[in-house]
């Protein structure tokens, strides 16, 4: 397993050993040992997975604190452009953004520490996409950045008519127009 720093502090790429043969592959996905030497001592308490036809747009969302959440991604199948932002106010990288392919092909992972908006976008034909989250769902202090916001300029790599939201995510606004709370 290789532990990768990004332009942005504290945002590791993760690419797991695979081990494979004629009747397929196995991969280690999380080993607590080697996560906390490299990235610190985080507590998963929650597993999710969604479905998604290509073209659907998930974010890109955050939580408030004190519900905010660290992520372990993944894409199990399929293709996704994953994207953070983030939103840490005494970063030097506050208000950047990153883009990374993860896929059922490539087996790459992305931690994102507590403190980033986070999205992604299916640009296969489906795509099985997992998360690991550090805290609970919080309904009262889910929050998020419009997709399409003008001056983070985000190149979802998929024409903009065949983008597909939620109702959620359409009402979203610019991070400039929304209060971003101290993380």
């Amino acid at each position: 397993m290789e532990f990768i720093n990004t332009q942005i502090q504290d945002l590791t790429l993760i690419k797991p050993s695979v081990f494979g043969d004629n009747r397929g592959y196995f991969l280690e996905s999380f080993n607590q040992e080697k996560f906390s030497q490299h990235i610190g001592d985080v507590n998963f308490v929650q597993v999710n997975e969604s479905k998604s036809a290509y073209g659907v747009l998930r974010g890109l969302h955050y939580q408030k604190p004190p519900y905010s959440q660290a992520k372990l991604v993944r894409c199990i199948e399929g293709k996704v452009l994953d994207v953070v932002v983030d939103l840490r106010h005494l970063s030097p990288t506050y208000g950047q953004h990153l883009s990374f392919e993860l896929s059922g092909e490539n087996k790459h992972q992305l931690f994102i520490p507590r403190g980033f908006a986070h999205g992604f976008v299916v640009l296969s034909e489906t795509a099985i996409f997992s998360y690991m989250v550090d805290n609970k769902y919080a309904p009262d202090y889910d929050s998020g950045i419009a997709w399409n916001d003008q001056d983070l300029n985000i190149d979802w790599q998929l024409p903009v008519e065949e983008i597909i939201l939620s109702e959620k995510d359409k009402a979203l606004m610019p991070m400039k127009e929304t209060v971003i709370p101290t993380m």
